[in-house]
């Protein structure tokens, strides 16, 4: 059996911007590590049990 753990470096809380939409603000050292810019495209892949995947956005 494999245990793996997490660093909880990270907590934020979620946020509701309107009625359909949420929020969760990134650190900045996150944004600065992955070279991401204000108002840059982003894909969120739902992984099912409590994971989310925030990328890049690419093109098909």
């Amino acid at each position: 059996m494999v245990y793996t753990i997490f660093m909880n470096r990270y907590t934020r809380k979620l946020g509701r911007t309107s009625r359909y939409s949420y929020l969760v603000t990134l650190p900045k050292e996150v944004v600065q590590k992955y070279g991401w810019k204000e108002k840059q495209k982003l894909a969120i892949v739902d992984r099912g049990r409590g994971l989310v995947e925030i990328r890049d956005w690419r093109k098909k």
